[in-house]
């Protein structure tokens, strides 16, 4: 039996952010319909905010399955390293054979923008252009060469706790896509003309209150992806029309729903539908241009599941990547 590795070089090459994007929506559908299979991710807390997770699912009884097997260091970024590393792992449908071992972290920096974009795409306004950016990490830079991809971004605002990191992100976006991108020393003066709001933070406590989120912004809530650490404060979620990638995860592990149902300001029912629903017309979504509306985004198996086979059939096709002997 062979398998054939895919790099993370070859991820970066082979799966563009708009072929992603494209993806995610049929997979988004699909999961909402419940012709997934998939269990609540397993995640080892460790030392230091150190994570190891597993994520098993398959695409449908006779689809094409496999799990993500990561590890998660928020400080890597600082170190010219991902914060996100290990395998996605595929296994053939008709055989059960392992097949592929993709680099995770590259499918991760791409996927979960391409996720908040197809979001964005479904909730946004439709004339929304600014946006702001909550955080400088690679989740960060992602996330505003997604939003690129489904609205015409004219300007770009970020926040982060180090002014020098902030200015330097700000400069390299500006250069490399031409939209000016302007540093900010605090989070209320940075989202205060935004039409779109991206968290990708590593904060455990708010860093968003509701009072600073004008009425008929879009925001992606991204980087909390299990229960405890918060990026918004209870107060915005009450307020929101909130959406989910996948309702039963949320309810789980999305720590900002999770606070604000414990403070007794929501229920259940504030989470009015998965994504997939609102791609499906199961859900009108956005309903009028003043609402505030939420994507709470843990990261689904799914999204690495279409990527990854995505990746391996192209590889075939193409004959990038490398066969080892197992």
């Amino acid at each position: 039996m062979s398998v054939r590795i895919i790099s993370r070089e070859d991820v970066q090459k082979h799966l563009s952010m708009g072929a992603c994007i494209d993806l995610l929506r049929p997979a988004m559908v699909s999961l909402a319909r419940g012709e997934t299979l998939q269990l609540p991710r397993q995640i080892l807390k460790m030392d230091a905010g150190h994570m190891f997770g597993v994520m098993p699912g398959a695409m449908g009884g006779t689809a094409e399955f496999g799990a993500k097997i990561i590890s998660v260091y928020p400080e890597n970024f600082a170190k010219g390293l991902q914060s996100h590393q290990g395998p996605v792992v595929l296994f053939d449908p008709e055989t059960g054979a392992m097949v592929a071992m993709l680099h995770a972290g590259e499918i991760t920096g791409i996927r979960t923008a391409a996720a908040s974009a197809v979001a964005t795409d479904a909730l946004a306004r439709k004339n929304a252009s600014r946006l702001a950016v909550l955080g400088y990490g690679e989740q960060a830079e992602a996330h505003v060469k997604a939003m690129k991809e489904v609205r015409d971004i004219t300007s770009v605002t970020v926040w982060g706790r180090s002014a020098e990191r902030c200015r330097a992100f700000a400069d390299n976006i500006q250069k490399h896509t031409g939209i000016e991108c302007l540093p900010h020393d605090s989070v209320k003066s940075a989202v205060r003309d935004a039409d779109i709001i991206c968290t990708t933070t590593s904060a455990y406590e708010p860093v968003l209150m509701g009072e600073d989120v004008a009425p008929g912004t879009h925001l992606n809530v991204v980087g909390s992806s299990h229960a405890g650490p918060a990026e918004i404060d209870n107060s915005l979620v009450a307020k929101a029309e909130f959406f989910a990638d996948h309702t039963p995860f949320v309810l789980a592990q999305g720590a900002e729903f999770l606070r604000a149902k414990e403070a007794g300001l929501v229920d259940d029912s504030h989470i009015l539908a998965e994504i997939g629903e609102v791609l499906d017309g199961k859900h009108p979504g956005r309903t009028s241009d003043t609402e505030i509306t939420i994507y709470k985004s843990l990261g689904h198996v799914v999204q690495d599941l279409a990527s990854g086979w995505y990746l391996y059939t192209k590889s075939k096709e193409q004959g990038f990547g490398t066969e080892a002997a197992f």
